[in-house]
């Protein structure tokens, strides 16, 4: 592969998407793609995202997964304390995009009716991975312990570590994450180049930031 393109948190935002995508001229031929997870909530169109990272891991993008995907899968497993968790955190956008009744409810209910489309949906998200691991990089939707060998590593703490990984992260391979807005890391949707050799890519897109790509090895940006 000719470049690697690593873009994170896209939740719901497929117009945005398709242009950075359109942007980098990506070629599944030539380019190795990297999704770094979330691709649900929030947005208007996460049915239609979902659907778009299904076609492109078909054609060899790399998915990983994110904690809203997290989320979403261990709400349709019907356990109530993520349903409330799902419904504090963008469900609701999700699952009018899927013409879901409970989409329309400010809290979430006991259990949630997992129509068949939804049903192969989730059923793709529960098997993607939570990192990926090159020579030169680990690729992940939160960020990595500190202290534990990365497969040791609770998926969970994957997905959801902040603080503790920005702060204390010391290892040789450079970890490019998602997750955290990077506006919350150096005051500006750009990408973060850590000094301690992480970059977080995620733009907060949905928050009326921007969608951000990132070309390896070239380090080039690409944004929407």
């Amino acid at each position: 592969m000719e470049r690697i393109l690593v873009i994170s948190d896209i939740h719901g935002e497929l117009e945005k998407w398709e242009s950075l995508l359109r942007k980098v001229n990506y070629n599944h031929e030539k380019d190795q793609l990297i999704l770094l997870g979330d691709y649900v909530d929030r947005g208007p169109a996460s049915r239609g995202v979902l659907e778009k990272v299904m076609e492109l891991h078909e054609k060899g993008a790399i998915v990983l997964m994110g904690n809203h995907d997290h989320m979403m899968i261990k709400s349709f497993e019907q356990d109530p304390v993520f349903i409330e968790r799902w419904f504090r955190n963008g469900a609701q956008k999700t699952l009018i995009s899927y013409g879901h009744a409970a989409g329309e409810q400010e809290r979430g209910p006991e259990s949630l009716e997992l129509t068949p489309l939804l049903e192969k949906h989730v059923s793709f998200l529960r098997g993607l991975d939570c990192y990926y691991e090159t020579e030169d990089y680990i690729f992940v939707h939160g960020g990595v312990h500190p202290t534990t060998p990365l497969p040791e590593t609770d998926p969970y703490t994957l997905m959801w570590i902040r603080n503790e990984f920005h702060n204390g992260y010391k290892g040789e391979k450079t970890v490019v994450f998602g997750h955290t807005p990077t506006e919350n890391l150096h005051g500006k949707h750009d990408v973060y180049f850590g000094e301690n050799n992480i970059i977080g890519i995620d733009g907060g897109a949905v928050f009326g930031g921007q969608l951000n790509c990132l070309e390896l090895p070239s380090k080039k940006i690409y944004s929407v």
